[in-house]
């Protein structure tokens, strides 16, 4: 067996994987990189990137229905083919950008098979190479999570759907989580007769009580939610997969769908990575626990990082992450803590949502206070007919800083990474206040949440009185 020695191993060549490398080289470290699937990150081949590509298609069926309100008639003519073909062709371009840059990667740099630990800092990579390493980074991130009574073999999970080359006629979607939610309204929108099915009650990823209310209300009219419901069974047939449920009054009921995709949520890829060889304590899906904020096992040698290491399961989270697990491998046993950016999460639905900072189940009614803007009535959203959602921003009672937002409403993508800019900056709502607002514009709405925490915090006499004047149409 040949045997190679090196700095740090890093397992997985995702964006994790690929920032950990980078960050062990920039300290001076010999760095082997050991990838044994296909090249391209989880974002690029089956998460980020692809489902954008089927959103944008079906905002762009909608609109065409929503036009109506403007006097403007139109009904879509979907070809599920040209869909599917630009969404993958679109994909592989992103795809191919990644695989450019591993492929770069010096040979010697750069082990292609599957990793296996035969101690806590020795790896088997393959059949022939042993990989012997002061530290190890273990970024080989997340698969899909198939619950019964479901085949994997026999449903689509966000690792397949993308590779269909036409729309299905029926789809039921397992799961009301946000990839759930994001790609069956994508399909849903795009003519397929698309129901939603969970045991659970809950919808989408927020924790704030009064947004989900709102989120239940509009997400409900237009979509087939069957929450609450047990699943007993899934046939598959000729003609597709024939499903049996339990309704919540306890009566079965059936039905046959074209397609069954599985959004059940994902867990951390660790199948065959021996990691009982590392001497570490196993929790939960059999991953050691690892600090978020050095990456680090314990005392260990061993660092995860990415959605394998369930911190933050999100593309820029795990970019970080690989940036600080690889500055602190390259560097082991000096290992150093590192500031977490503010945490931002948004889901692509429509109307999207966001989470920035704190979330609703952490706040503490003493410490903290809560400014709200409904966008039922706001002026821009009014005007261009997408007025609905609300926005609930959090700040602290002692000093006014702004800690944390969840929202739900049209462009929250935009609005939440504004909160997040002043959560970093730590902004006290005086200080928001103080900043530029276009009108009439939809980020007006974050001000009107502003002058509402103004007046909880009695910060009114630190504000400008300009800046506490609503204007028209909000």
């Amino acid at each position: 067996m040949q045997v190679i020695e090196t700095d740090v191993a890093v397992i997985g060549a995702g964006t994790a994987g690929l920032n950990a490398r980078r960050a062990a080289l920039e300290r001076g470290a010999r760095v082997v990189l050991v990838e044994s699937g296909p090249f391209g990150t989880t974002c690029a081949r089956v998460g980020c990137m692809p489902s954008k590509l089927l959103i944008a298609a079906a905002d762009a069926a909608q609109s065409a229905r929503d036009a109506a309100v403007f006097g403007i008639h139109a009904a879509p003519s979907i070809d599920g083919r040209a869909v599917m073909a630009r969404v993958q062709r679109e994909r592989d371009r992103y795809v191919a950008g990644t695989v450019k840059g591993i492929e770069a990667i010096p040979p010697e740099q750069f082990l292609h098979g599957r990793a296996r630990f035969l101690g806590p800092d020795r790896l088997a990579v393959g059949e022939a190479t042993e990989l012997r390493a002061r530290s190890i980074v273990v970024a080989t991130g997340s698969v899909p999570f198939v619950p019964e009574p479901f085949d994997r073999a026999q449903v689509l999970t966000s690792d397949e759907i993308f590779e269909l080359a036409e729309l299905p006629d029926s789809l039921a979607v397992i799961g009301t989580g946000v990839i759930a939610l994001e790609l069956g309204q994508a399909m849903h929108r795009l003519g397929v007769r698309t129901a939603f099915f969970s045991p659970f009650d809950e919808l989408g990823p927020l924790s704030d009580p009064e947004v989900i209310a709102v989120v239940r209300r509009d997400l409900g009219a237009e979509l087939d939610l069957r929450l609450k419901r047990e699943m007993l069974a899934a046939e598959p047939g000729a003609d597709g997969t024939t499903l049996r449920w339990r309704e919540p009054d306890g009566k079965e009921r059936t039905e046959r769908f074209a397609r069954v995709l599985v959004a059940a949520g994902r867990r951390p890829q660790v199948a065959g990575l021996g990691l009982e060889a590392t001497g570490l304590a196993l929790g939960r899906h059999g991953v050691p626990e690892s600090d978020p904020e050095t990456g680090q096992c314990g005392a260990s040698s061993i660092f995860f990082a990415g959605d394998v290491a369930g911190h933050r399961a999100l593309q820029h989270e795990a970019a970080d992450e690989g940036r600080i697990v690889g500055d602190n491998a390259a560097l082991f046993p000096a290992v150093t803590r590192h500031d977490r950016r503010t945490a931002l999460a948004i889901a692509f639905t429509d109307p999207q949502m966001a989470m920035v900072g704190l979330r609703h189940e952490e706040l503490d009614p003493a410490k903290h206070a809560i400014g709200a803007a409904s966008y039922d009535d706001q002026g821009r959203a009014r005007a261009m007919a997408v007025n609905r959602g609300l926005l609930r921003v959090y700040a602290a009672r002692d000093d006014g800083r702004i800690v944390g937002a969840e929202m739900f409403g049209p462009a929250m993508e935009h609005i939440g990474q504004l909160i997040a800019w002043a959560v970093e900056q730590r902004l006290c709502v005086p200080a928001a206040l103080a900043m530029p607002y276009y009108h009439p514009v939809l980020e007006t709405g974050l001000r009107t949440a502003l002058r509402g925490l103004a007046k909880q915090l009695d910060m009114t006499r630190a504000c400008r009185p300009e800046d506490l004047e609503e204007s028209p149409g909000r």
